[in-house]
């Protein structure tokens, strides 16, 4: 018994044995620059890409992943998501905090986070609504192996001024937006509320700029930004127009969330400032369907509006982001069914594959923070892998069919 009992320690005591993966990729694109490399072989050992190159010997003992027919690519990301929340319309979104308790909540996004890795989405920025930090448990749970998702990294609660992203809310309410708020005016209350952010657990920093008629100055974006990368955070915003946009430039912010009504003079400051657009360009259905405004003209209006400014930033030059904002549940759509939706959009705006397909990884990789990590199929970086049977290249919407998901070297989805 006691040597047996030993053995077990020995044994315990040693690495685990990890097999390598070698993968045979037909085609394998580079988002980076829009190429593509025939017949490759890529191996994984634990959990990063250790090898990649045409003519590469397999071991013997690997494990053998025929794509020799399919399109291969780095996982893709959303830059904008807000996992836990959902809703049947815009018209309902306060009801969440009434109906939906914290448990209901992490469900749901557990849920969406399996959901998108199925669909390949491989990593997501979280940027807040999600509670008293839901997306922080979350985020630990997938990182812990208890749950499959894909990587989260999350703003934690959004710091806004007074009122949140409320609006005409009766005094005797009290100030229930502090679910998903925190209440920040003045630099010396923007320092505060990015420091408890960051003690709390998130991984960046998300302002609203300008959801009312008074805005963040340049003097507070400027410390959210200066107490943010001074501790290797990003700053993301939430903003619509020129004016509050003006100061989320100037003041060094790394992204602007939306950006809907955006001048070109404002998109031409962005791109010689280097701030990344992350566009959530809402398909019109989905406005329509969620009930974004009163009347369906309206909701299409301002559709073909958002989607304006996607075509002129385009143009001009600003580097962009892809992310969603999908918080509303549409019936027989899951949350990848949605995110596929809003490549019709991005083509619609005259943004080719190539470069749609770069901002969904090495755009939105850079941005996160994540590019030494994760975003190209490279040796060191993690394997985050993805088939599809088409060329996105040819047609973006050839993501719809990915059939094949790697996450972290362990395969998700085989076609």
């Amino acid at each position: 018994m006691r040597k047996l009992l030993l053995t077990i320690c020995l044994l315990l005591a040693l690495p685990a044995w990890s097999q390598t993966i070698a993968i045979r990729a037909g085609n394998l694109i580079d988002p980076a620059n829009g190429t593509v490399s025939k017949d490759q072989v890529i191996l994984v050992k634990d959990g990063k890409i250790s090898a990649v190159g045409h003519g590469l010997e397999i071991p013997t003992d690997a494990e053998f992943v025929d794509l020799s027919k399919s399109w291969i690519m780095p996982g893709l990301m959303d830059a904008h998501t807000h996992l836990t929340w959902g809703t049947k319309s815009w018209e309902d979104w306060d009801l969440t905090y009434v109906y939906q308790n914290s448990a209901d909540r992490a469900l749901r996004g557990l849920k969406n986070a399996e959901t998108l890795l199925n669909a390949g989405i491989t990593t997501v920025r979280d940027v807040g609504n999600d509670g008293a930090y839901i997306a922080v448990s979350l985020r630990r749970a997938i990182n812990r192996g208890l749950f499959p998702g894909p990587t989260i990294l999350t703003s934690g609660k959004i710091i806004a001024p007074f009122g949140g992203q409320e609006t005409d809310v009766s005094y005797e309410m009290g100030p229930f937006w502090r679910i998903e708020y925190l209440d920040a005016d003045g630099p010396e209350q923007i320092r505060h509320a990015v420091r408890e952010n960051i003690f709390y657990g998130a991984d960046l920093i998300k302002l609203v700029a300008d959801n009312s008629k008074s805005f963040y100055s340049l003097e507070e974006i400027r410390t959210a930004v200066e107490v943010a990368h001074s501790a290797g955070f990003a700053v993301a915003v939430h903003v619509f127009n020129d004016e509050p946009a003006r100061n989320v430039i100037l003041g060094g912010a790394d992204s602007i969330e939306h950006g809907f009504y955006l001048s070109d003079d404002v998109l031409r400051l962005m791109k010689e400032k280097g701030t990344v657009l992350v566009s959530t360009d809402f398909p019109a259905d989905h406005f329509v369907a969620g009930h974004a405004y009163p009347t369906e003209a309206e909701s299409r209006e301002d559709a073909r509006k958002i989607l304006d400014r996607l075509r002129r930033a385009y143009k001009i030059g600003v580097k962009l982001g892809f992310g969603t904002d999908i918080v509303i549940d549409l019936p027989n759509e899951t949350r990848a069914d949605m995110t596929w939706d809003y490549l019709a959009g991005w083509k619609a705006a005259g943004v080719p594959p190539a470069e749609i397909l770069k901002s969904m990884t090495t755009i939105d990789a850079e941005l996160l923070r994540i590019n030494k990590q994760r975003g190209a199929i490279v040796p060191g970086l993690a394997a985050d892998i993805v088939a599809a049977p088409a060329n996105p290249l040819d047609d973006i919407e050839a993501l719809r069919k990915i059939n094949f998901v790697m996450k972290n070297g362990q395969i998700v989805r085989r076609p």
